[in-house]
């Protein structure tokens, strides 16, 4: 009977321990999404919002109560090592009215002889602002292909959303920096 009862043991500890390598196994397959999921919602790590054109008409009726203040945004570009092209913003730096939906552009010029397609990475400096650094519209939320070279104008249609002002780690913030990073895309070979 003891033997069986230190078999019956063993067994129930066997399982668990399968279900806990299965469990571990399925949380690193959900890591990835979840952690993307966490840095939309908060902004950690300068993750930046996607917005609506209703987002934004709320944030400019928000605005007209935030009495015009305006911030600095600094515009930053670069690529990745294997990406041959120049990619730059057309402005160093703009004052926006917090709340109030503005434009900015990049350039961005293949300097290959073959079509490449990339992608851009994004972030804001510091990090607490970025969640209240809003895109409406941007290149990056798509793939772009570029033929040799070919040169194009990139909008980011943008807002600071107002409650920045109400957060006591952001409010005081004077400058926010708008970095991307093109990438070639997964699968260009180019």
């Amino acid at each position: 009977m003891r033997a069986a009862t230190l078999e019956s043991r063993n067994l129930r500890v066997g399982l668990i321990a399968l279900l806990g390598a299965v469990a571990m196994l399925g949380l690193g397959y959900a890591a990835v999404p979840l952690y993307d999921l966490f840095c939309r919602v908060t902004g950690f790590g300068g993750t930046t919002q996607r917005a609506t054109e209703a987002d934004a008409n709320l944030a400019e009726r928000m605005a007209q109560s935030a009495g015009g203040t305006t911030i600095s945004i600094r515009f930053d570009a670069s690529t990745a090592a294997n990406m041959p092209w120049t990619f730059q913003p057309e402005r160093s730096t703009e004052t926006v009215t917090i709340g109030v939906r503005d434009l900015a552009f990049y350039t961005a010029r293949n300097d290959s002889d073959v079509p490449i397609t990339g992608t851009a990475t994004f972030n804001v400096e510091p990090e607490q602002t970025g969640a209240y650094f809003n895109k409406i519209q941007c290149f990056c939320f798509t793939e772009q292909t570029l033929q040799p070279g070919q040169e194009v104008r990139m909008p980011v249609l943008f807002y600071v959303d107002p409650a920045i002002l109400e957060d006591e780690n952001a409010r005081d913030v004077e400058q926010i920096t708008l970095s991307y990073t093109f990438h070639k895309a997964k699968g260009d070979g180019g």
